[in-house]
C-alpha cells in the first residue's frame, strides 16, 4: 500500500509536469485508514492471494501504521504538529520488530490461566501467570479491548492486553510517608537517578542509576567485533546484499538478548522508584523534561552523555509516574520545562544562571547559604511547587504547574537560559495496559 500511495504520488507529479489540467490527473488515493482499507480489499485478490491464510488484523495493523505516518507526514509538513520535522514514511526493514493488534475475535484468558486465546491462533501457553487479570475479569472489573502480539530483538513473543478497568485502589500494606509532598529530581549520575526530598530540604530517598548499558557495553563490543568477522548481509566486495551465514545470525540474536537484559535491568529499577513514590506519597512534583531533544545534537564530542541519558530512560520515570499516581489517588504535578531547578537556590530563590553540567555543588553567591548537592537543591525546588496542590483532588493523578509556585525569581531572565538546546515534542497521553509476560510489565 505504501509503494501504491508513492505511485500515484509520482504519476500525479508526472502529468502536472506535462501540463494536465488537475481535474484530470490520476484520481488521488484517500491516506485515510478507512480510505486504504477500502483500497486494500479491492486488490488484495490480486496482489496478495494468499491472504485469507492470516487473520484480517494483520493487514489492518499495516495499514493503520501507514495512515497514522502518512497523517504525520501531512501534518509537519503544514505546520500543525509539534516537535521534530516528520519525514514521508519509508518501508520497514526485514530485521524491524515485528507486531500485530487484535481489535475482533476471540480475545480471552483462560480459566486455566496459563493460557491466552487470539483469533486465528488459538490458545497459547504464556510463561507468566495471569492471574491477576482473570480475576478482575472474573469479578467484572475488567474487560479486555484489544491485544497486541510483538516479537522483540532478543527472539521472545509478548503479548499485552489494552483493558478498561475499575479504579484502582493503593495496596493495603503500602503505607503512606509521613511526608506528603516531595519533588524528584532525575540525573544521569551513577548514584543519584532520582533524588527524593522534602520543600523543608530533606532528603529522604536517593535511587542509584543501574547503568545496565554501560555494563553490557564490553559484552556487546565483543560480540559486535565477532558479527564484523562474520559473514553478514552485505557484501562490501560486491557492495550488494547477500544471505547472512548462520552463525552471524546467532551472534545477532546474542547481541538482541543482551540489549533486552539491559533494558529489563533498567525498566525493573524504574518500576520499583515510581511505585514506592506513588504509593507513599500524596504530591510528587517532576521536571518536564525533553529527553529526545537533549540528545539531539553534540555529535561525537557529546555521544558519552547521549549514551548516559538513554542508559537513565529519563522520559520513562515521568510516564510510569503520570498513570501510577492516578491509580494509587495521589497527584502528580509537571514543572514547567523551562523552570530552572538546578540554577536556583533552595535558600534565597535567586538565580545562579552561569551554572553547568560539570558544577555538582551549589554555591549561593548572593545570601551566603551552606552548599548543597545540586541535585537535591533541584529537588527542593520542585516539592516547593507542589505544596499549593495538597489535599485537592485529581481525577486524571497529574496537573501541570503554570507558576512558580512557592519558589520566586528575584530578577526575569529567558528562558532559554534554564533549557539549554532543546527541540519541542509532543507527549501523549498514557494508555493503561496490562499484558502477560508485557515488555512493560504494567499490570493493572
Amino acid at each position: 500500500m505504501l509503494a501504491l500511495v508513492k505511485a500515484v504520488a509520482d504519476q500525479r507529479a508526472a502529468e502536472r509536469s506535462y501540463g494536465i489540467a488537475e481535474d484530470q490527473l490520476t484520481p488521488v488515493l484517500g491516506w485515510s485508514l478507512p480510505a486504504l482499507r477500502t483500497v486494500w480489499n479491492q486488490r488484495k485478490g490480486v496482489c496478495a492471494p494468499w491472504w485469507a491464510e492470516n487473520s484480517k488484523e494483520a493487514y489492518n495493523t499495516g495499514l493503520e501504521g501507514l495512515a497514522r505516518g502518512l497523517d504525520a507526514w501531512s501534518k509537519s509538513r503544514k505546520g500543525e504538529r509539534a516537535g521534530r520535522a516528520v519525514g514521508f514514511p519509508r518501508f520497514k526493514p526485514a530485521r524491524a520488530p515485528k507486531s500485530v493488534r487484535f481489535t475482533t475475535g476471540a480475545i480471552r484468558i483462560e480459566a486455566n490461566r496459563r493460557y491466552v486465546t487470539l483469533p486465528r491462533l488459538g490458545a497459547i501457553r504464556t510463561h507468566e501467570s495471569t492471574r491477576k487479570l482473570a480475576r478482575r475479569i472474573q469479578a467484572g472489573t475488567a474487560r479486555v479491548l484489544s491485544a497486541t502480539v510483538r516479537h522483540d530483538s532478543a527472539g521472545r513473543w509478548y503479548c499485552a492486553l489494552q483493558v478498561i478497568v475499575a479504579a484502582k485502589s493503593r495496596p493495603a500494606h503500602a503505607r503512606r510517608s509521613m511526608h506528603p509532598v516531595v519533588g524528584v529530581d532525575v540525573g544521569v549520575k551513577a548514584d543519584s537517578l532520582l533524588v527524593v526530598a522534602t520543600p523543608h530540604g530533606a532528603e529522604i530517598a536517593r535511587v542509584a542509576a543501574p547503568k545496565s548499558l554501560t555494563a553490557a557495553q564490553a559484552r556487546l563490543r565483543a560480540l559486535q567485533r565477532r558479527a564484523a568477522r562474520q559473514q553478514g548481509p552485505y557484501d562490501p566486495a560486491t557492495t550488494s546484499r547477500r544471505a547472512p551465514s548462520k552463525r552471524w545470525r546467532a551472534t545477532q540474536a546474542r547481541i538482541g538478548r543482551t540489549h533486552a537484559h539491559a533494558a529489563a535491568v533498567r525498566r525493573d529499577v524504574l518500576h520499583k522508584a515510581t511505585s514506592a513514590l506513588a504509593q507513599q506519597h500524596q504530591v510528587v512534583v517532576v521536571e518536564t523534561l525533553n529527553a529526545a531533544g537533549m540528545r539531539a545534537a553534540g555529535g561525537a564530542r557529546k555521544r558519552g552523555l547521549n549514551r548516559a541519558l538513554a542508559d537513565a530512560a529519563l522520559a520513562e520515570i515521568r510516564r510510569m509516574l503520570a498513570y501510577k499516581t492516578s491509580w494509587y489517588g495521589s497527584t502528580l504535578v509537571e514543572a514547567d520545562r523551562y523552570f530552572p531547578s538546578s540554577k536556583t537556590c533552595s535558600a534565597c530563590g535567586r538565580r545562579k544562571p552561569n551554572l553547568t553540567l560539570a558544577d555538582r555543588i551549589f554555591e549561593c553567591d548572593d545570601c551566603g547559604a551552606p552548599r548543597i548537592d545540586r541535585d537535591l537543591g533541584a529537588a527542593i525546588n520542585l516539592a516547593r511547587l507542589g505544596e499549593p496542590h495538597w489535599g485537592e483532588s485529581s481525577p486524571a493523578g497529574s496537573g501541570p504547574v503554570a507558576g512558580r509556585g512557592a519558589t520566586h525569581e528575584t530578577e526575569p531572565a529567558p528562558a532559554g537560559d534554564a533549557a539549554g538546546r532543546e527541540a519541542s515534542t509532543p507527549h501523549h497521553q498514557p494508555v493503561d495496559q496490562t499484558g502477560t509476560a508485557s515488555p512493560q510489565g504494567e499490570a493493572t
